[in-house]
């Protein structure tokens, strides 16, 4: 990247994802959010935080099956800026019994979208599917009716390019069946 223009620190979000597989076959991906403000941060009424100090740092696990289904989650909101935030947490249990593969951020925000949950939880949520896909050995896998879940989702993985010409020559070309729309909500 280019030197940058003269500038000051402000904002500081630190995420990082970890997967472990478990003894019982079952996996863990675990997700972390540490946001802190590089000079004192007040909100009138709720806190003062020092820089460096926590304003979020927010934690969940997700427990999934190898086909990507969640069998379990945990969340722990060690720092908070509102007393209300904590009351997110239990919404999480709906996620339970959700799967990663297609369609996982419209499932989180179907389940806990808007005041139904917390927007750091959510987005938190939002990669831990690909970490799963990183992590899953079968991830990468498909069978002759179906592509594995990475083509077609990125510039490297295109249907019509080389690296899948070449890794996947069964599905080199292949055209994905247009999803259906979903019916209008009454």
């Amino acid at each position: 990247m280019p030197e940058p223009s003269p500038r000051r620190p402000s904002h500081t979000r630190e995420v990082l994802y970890r997967a472990f597989q478990r003894d019982d076959g079952l996996w863990d991906i675990e997700g972390e959010m540490r946001d802190t403000k590089s000079e004192v941060f007040d909100i009138p009424g709720e806190g003062l935080w020092q820089p460096g100090e926590a304003i979020h740092h927010m934690h969940i696990r997700l427990t999934l099956d190898t086909a990507f289904v969640v069998q379990d989650i945990h969340v722990a909101m060690d720092s908070v800026p509102h007393g209300e935030c904590p009351s997110a947490q239990a919404t999480m249990r709906r996620m339970v019994g959700c799967s990663l593969s297609g369609g996982w951020r419209q499932t989180i925000e179907r389940q806990l979208g808007g005041v139904q949950g917390c927007a750091h939880l959510r987005e938190l949520l939002f990669n831990m599917a690909t970490v799963a896909f990183q992590a899953l050995p079968n991830a990468f896998s498909g069978d002759a009716q179906r592509p594995p879940l990475h083509l077609g989702r990125c510039k490297a993985w295109d249907f019509d390019g080389p690296l899948v010409q070449k890794h996947h020559p069964v599905f080199f070309g292949y055209q994905p069946k247009p999803k259906k729309p979903a019916p209008p909500q009454a």
